[in-house]
């Protein structure tokens, strides 16, 4: 799941939600806002039983997918579109 929070100027922060336990193991969000580094913004358990990162994103279309443990990539249904390279979000 996706939620967005536009915020002053031409910024939104989006914030990137699952459940605690799909998949198991360990997920981070990767994409054209953080060079497809994985690490860099790993979601993070919440006691509500999800786990979420957010993210500062300029306007625009950026294309991002999630990578969990064991190299399982998978994309957000939520996503604006999903093609055959990933998510899209337009912000």
């Amino acid at each position: 799941m996706l939620k967005r929070n536009r915020l002053f100027g031409r910024k939104t922060r989006v914030t990137f939600l699952l459940p605690m336990d799909q998949p198991n193991g360990v997920v981070s969000v990767v994409g054209d806002f953080n060079d497809w580094i994985p690490g860099r913004h790993e979601l993070r358990r919440r006691p509500n039983g999800t786990r979420t990162v957010s993210v500062i994103l300029p306007e625009g279309v950026h294309r991002f997918r999630y990578l969990a443990t064991g190299g399982l990539w998978f994309d957000d249904d939520n996503a604006d579109r999903i093609d055959q390279q990933g998510s899209l979000i337009r912000l």
